[in-house]
C-alpha cells in the first residue's frame, strides 16, 4: 500500500465538496483525495451515491464504492430543502472546489448556482461536470458516458471492419473525464493563487475523449480523411495485432518503430521481407498487413505464451501478454510498481486489494488512507467542526435536510 503522511502529501489543507454521481465527477475528487486534499463526500439521505450498488457486492457492501468513495468522508444533505440549502453556503464559505454533475440548471433552481455559492466564498473554485456541457442544443438532455463514446467518433473506429461499431465494457469517457477534470481543477487553482478569485470549470464529457482519440478532425479538415473500423489492425503500423499462441493464449505486438519491424521479421524467421521496398515506412507496411500477419502469426502459433514473450524480450520487440484481471493481479511488472495495493484494515471487509493512486511522486507522495466509507458516516463530525450546534444537527435531521 502507498504511504504517506497527511503532511507530506502536496495537496493539505485543501477542502474538496463533492456532490457528484456517477462517475467522473466523483472520479476527479478521489484524484485529489489521493494526494492529501479533504474530500467531504455529499450524498442524498435517502438516495445514496448509485456506485454503492453499481456492481458486484459483497456482505452488502457495494465493492466499486470502496474504489471510488476512498479517501473521502461522507455526509448526507437534501440540497432542494431549505436546512440543505444554507447548510451547504455554509460549507462552500470554507471550501476550495465543489464539484458537480447535475443538468444545468439544477443549482440554480435550489438557489445554490455560482452568484450564490461565489457570493458565499468568491475564491471558491465551481467545477460542473455533465455530459455536454452548460450551453448549446443538448446542455439539458440526460447523459451518460456511453452517449460520448459514441458522438465522439470512438465507436465509430472501434471493432472489425464489417461488425457493428463497439462501445466499451467500462466507463471510458467518465474516466478520461474524470482525470480532465482534476486537471482543470488544478487550473483553477494555480490561476486563484494568482488572481485571488475562483471560478466555474464547464467540463462536458464528450469534449475529453474526442482530444484523445487524437488528429481525426484535422485529417477530416484538411483531407476529408475518415478513420475507418479496422479492428486490431492500424493505418500507421504493421504487424499490429493480437495473435494466438500454442496453448491457447493471446499476445499483442506493436511495431511502431522501423527498427523493432526490422528485429520482428529476423526473430519469426522472415528477414527477406525487410528488404521489401514497402517495408521501409510504417504505413506501407500497413497495407501489406496481410503478408505480415500471417508470418508473425504463423511462428506465434507454434509456441507458447512463455516462450513468445521470452524470444521476443531476447530480440528486443516490443510484445505484451493479453491478460485478464487475474494476470493482472499477479503481474511482476504491476507488482514491481504496486500498481494494485492493499488497504489492510477497512472496518466493513478486512483486507481488500484496488489501483493504488495514479503516479508516483518522489517528496511528496499521495495515499489511500482509507477506502469507501458507509453512507452519511461523517455527517455529524462534518458538522460540528463547521459549528453546528447539537439543536441545529438535530433541526437539520427534522427537517429531512440530513
Amino acid at each position: 500500500m502507498s504511504t504517506s503522511s497527511d503532511t507530506a502529501a502536496p495537496l493539505t489543507g485543501l477542502r474538496v465538496v463533492d456532490l457528484a454521481t456517477l462517475f467522473a465527477g466523483p472520479l476527479a475528487a478521489t484524484m485529489l483525495g489521493d494526494f492529501g486534499a479533504e474530500v467531504i463526500k455529499v450524498e442524498h439521505p435517502a438516495k445514496p451515491d448509485p456506485s454503492r450498488g453499481h456492481g458486484p457486492s459483497k456482505d452488502g457492501v457495494g465493492l466499486w464504492w470502496k474504489l471510488l468513495g476512498r479517501n473521502k468522508r461522507t455526509m448526507t444533505l437534501d440540497l432542494s430543502r431549505p436546512g440543505g440549502r444554507t447548510t451547504l453556503l455554509r460549507l462552500a464559505a470554507t471550501t476550495d472546489v465543489i464539484i458537480e454533475n447535475f443538468r444545468p440548471g439544477t443549482l440554480e433552481k435550489w438557489d445554490l448556482g455560482w452568484e450564490e455559492l461565489s457570493a458565499a466564498n468568491p475564491r471558491l473554485v465551481l467545477a460542473r461536470v455533465t455530459a455536454f456541457g452548460q450551453f448549446g442544443p443538448y446542455a439539458r438532455r440526460p447523459g451518460f458516458g456511453t452517449l460520448a463514446e459514441a458522438m465522439s467518433g470512438f465507436a465509430a473506429i472501434t471493432g472489425e471492419p464489417d461488425a457493428p461499431p463497439v462501445l466499451p465494457p467500462f466507463g471510458l469517457a467518465d474516466s478520461i473525464a474524470g482525470m480532465a477534470t482534476a486537471y482543470a481543477v488544478m487550473t483553477a487553482l494555480a490561476a486563484r493563487d494568482r488572481t485571488g478569485a475562483g471560478q466555474v470549470i464547464d467540463m462536458a464529457i464528450i469534449e475529453p475523449i474526442l482530444t484523445v482519440l487524437g488528429p481525426q478532425p484535422i485529417w477530416y479538415d484538411q483531407l476529408g480523411h475518415v478513420q475507418p473500423r479496422t479492428g486490431n489492425r492500424s493505418a500507421n503500423n504493421a504487424p499490429r495485432n493480437t495473435y494466438r499462441t500454442a496453448d491457447g493464449s493471446w499476445v499483442a505486438v506493436s511495431t511502431s518503430a522501423q527498427s523493432i519491424a526490422e528485429r520482428l521479421m529476423i526473430l519469426v524467421g522472415r528477414p527477406e521481407l525487410i528488404a521489401e521496398p514497402w517495408f521501409a515506412t510504417g504505413a506501407d507496411r500497413a497495407r501489406h498487413t496481410d503478408v505480415l500477419d500471417e508470418a508473425v502469426g504463423t511462428w506465434i502459433a507454434r509456441h507458447t505464451r512463455t516462450e513468445v514473450l521470452e524470444a521476443f524480450e531476447k530480440a528486443e520487440a516490443a510484445v505484451a501478454p493479453v491478460q485478464d484481471v487475474r494476470d493482472v493481479m499477479t503481474d511482476p511488472q504491476y507488482a514491481a510498481l504496486d500498481t494494485v495495493t492493499t488497504i489492510p484494515d477497512d472496518p466493513e471487509l478486512g483486507p481488500l486489494r484496488m489501483q493504488n493512486i495514479l503516479f508516483r511522486l518522489s517528496s511528496t507522495p499521495g495515499a489511500i488512507r482509507w477506502a469507501g466509507r458507509p453512507h452519511g458516516a461523517d455527517t455529524e463530525a462534518v458538522l460540528t467542526e463547521l459549528g453546528l450546534a447539537e439543536a441545529e444537527i438535530t433541526a437539520l435531521r427534522s427537517e429531512g435536510a440530513l
